[in-house]
C-alpha cells in the first residue's frame, strides 16, 4: 500500500513536469520568433504601424500553427495508443490465460519470484486486468491518454505569451530606443525560458542559457540584417 501511495504523487509529477517544459519552450518559441519578425520589418521600415501588423500576424501565425501541429500530434500519439488499448482488451477477452502468463513473466523480469510474480499478476488482473497489463505490458495509462484540445490550448497559450513580450517591448517606449528594447526584453525572456527549462530538466543552467541567448540573438540579428539590406534594396 505504501509503495502505491508514493507511485502515483511521482507519476503526476513527471507528468505535470512535461506539461510545464512543453509550454516553456512553447514560450521560447513564441519570444523568437515574433521578435525576430518585428526586428527584421524594422530593419527595412521605421513604420510603427506595419512592423505591428506584422508582429500580431506572426504571433497568431504561430500561435495556430503550433496548436495545430501539437493538436495532431497528440492525436496520432492517442490514436496509436488507443488502437494498442484496443488490442489488448481482445486478448484478455479471447486468452486470459496467456495474458495472466505474460503478466507474471514481466514481473519474474523485474525480479519477483515466480511465486510471487503469478500471485501479483492475478491480483492485479482481479482489480483490474486492462489497467495491470497495459501499464506492464505497454506502459500506458488506460486513464491517463493526453487530451489534443488541451495540448494544442497549452501550446497556443505559450507562444502568445511569449510573443507578447517582445511586441509589447516594441511599442511601449519611442524613437530609437524601440530597437534596442526589444532586443533586451528578447534576451531577458530568453534567458528566463533558457533557466527554467534547465531547471525542469535538471540540467547545468548556464550552458543551457548562454545556448537560448546565443540562439535568439543570432535569430534577430539576422533576421533585422535581411531586413535593413531588402528595404535598402526596394527604395
Amino acid at each position: 500500500m505504501t509503495d502505491v501511495q508514493h507511485h502515483e504523487p511521482h507519476e503526476d509529477t513527471g507528468a505535470r513536469l512535461n506539461w510545464l517544459r512543453a509550454g516553456v519552450l512553447g514560450a521560447n518559441d513564441g519570444v523568437v520568433s515574433t521578435a525576430s519578425i518585428v526586428l527584421g520589418v524594422a530593419g527595412a521600415t521605421t513604420s510603427v504601424p506595419q512592423i505591428v501588423t506584422a508582429g500580431l500576424a506572426g504571433l497568431f501565425a504561430g500561435a495556430l500553427s503550433m496548436a495545430a501541429g501539437e493538436y495532431v500530434s497528440v492525436s496520432s500519439q492517442r490514436d496509436a495508443e488507443q488502437a494498442l488499448l484496443d488490442q489488448e482488451r481482445r486478448e484478455l477477452a479471447e486468452m486470459p490465460e496467456v495474458e495472466l502468463d505474460e503478466l507474471a513473466k514481466i514481473y519474474v523480469d523485474k525480479g519477483l519470484t515466480p511465486d510471487l510474480a503469478e500471485e501479483v499478476a492475478k491480483q492485479l488482473t482481479a482489480k483490474d486486468a486492462l489497467a495491470a497489463h497495459a501499464e506492464a505490458e505497454l506502459k500506458i495509462d488506460p486513464d491517463g491518454l493526453t487530451n489534443p484540445w488541451q495540448a494544442a490550448l497549452a501550446s497556443f497559450v505559450a507562444f502568445t505569451v511569449g510573443s507578447l513580450l517582445p511586441l509589447l517591448a516594441f511599442l511601449i517606449p519611442t524613437g530609437d530606443l524601440r530597437v534596442s528594447v526589444t532586443v533586451a526584453v528578447g534576451v531577458i525572456a530568453l534567458a528566463l525560458t533558457g533557466s527554467l527549462s534547465a531547471r525542469l530538466g535538471g540540467a547545468p543552467r548556464l550552458p543551457a542559457v548562454a545556448r537560448n541567448i546565443a540562439g535568439g540573438v543570432v535569430a534577430m540579428a539576422v533576421t533585422y540584417g535581411i531586413g535593413h539590406l531588402v528595404g535598402t534594396a526596394v527604395s
